[in-house]
């Protein structure tokens, strides 16, 4: 049942990060700020000349999400694939800033713009970089909350269509499913306002903080419980 919630959770994380990625992309210049593997190739594009493509945010993106991902697993440790006290604090973290770039964005008369729109893109990148390091201790297959070329590939390659079992299919089906409709409510926000779409995932982040965080406890109680029983 742990498991499952959290697979749960993280499929709830990749929602917001089909949303990040298009807003960023969209509204701040072709900047992804959850996906990686984009803002590579952009980056590549960008530096042979491609007429358009944007070099400065990319990198920096590419740079903040590499810190935010080391910042996590700083404070992270050691600890297993179980939601940890560390854990909530990093998705709190997370949806704390996520809260600030909104209000930063709602405030800002031109935020995608110049200096401010390089400041979104850097801070919103690094925070995508801790999430997708508490992301990936937790240890669920296919569920990265960042990509899903792999789990594209294991849908397709496992598939009884390619002779093998179909395993994991439907959280595979799930993850990019719940990216695409991310990217989907991502582009929405933008023709009203920018600063809803970022509020939203803040939203969607802290509810995953509080009921990891809230499972948790109840784990722990029951294990202790348990454990006084048995003493």
């Amino acid at each position: 049942m742990t498991r499952r919630l959290d697979l749960a959770m993280l499929l709830v994380l990749t929602f917001s990060t089909g949303m990040v990625d298009a807003i960023g992309y969209l509204g701040f210049d072709k900047v992804f700020t959850g996906n990686m593997t984009g803002n590579v190739v952009i980056l590549g594009m960008g530096l042979a000349g491609a007429e358009d493509t944007p070099v400065l945010r990319p990198a920096l993106a590419l740079v903040f999400f590499m810190v935010g991902a080391a910042l996590g697993g700083r404070i992270l440790g050691r600890i297993g694939e179980e939601w940890h006290t560390r854990t909530t604090t990093i998705f709190a973290g997370v949806a704390i800033g996520c809260a600030g770039l909104a209000v930063y964005v709602a405030l800002m008369p031109e935020p995608e713009v110049g200096l401010a729109g390089t400041f979104f893109t850097s801070v919103l990148s690094a925070l995508m970089g801790a999430q997708a390091a508490a992301a990936r201790r937790m240890k669920i297959a296919d569920v990265t909350t960042v990509v899903v070329t792999s789990t594209i590939v294991g849908l397709a390659s496992d598939s009884r269509l390619a002779g093998g079992d179909s395993v994991r299919w439907i959280r595979r089906a799930l993850a990019v499913f719940l990216i695409l409709i991310g990217a989907v409510a991502g582009a929405a926000t933008l023709m009203i306002n920018q600063w809803i779409g970022i509020a939203v995932v803040a939203l969607a982040i802290a509810v995953v903080a509080v009921i990891g965080h809230l499972a948790a406890r109840k784990r722990a109680l029951a294990e202790a419980a348990e454990a006084s029983v048995h003493a």
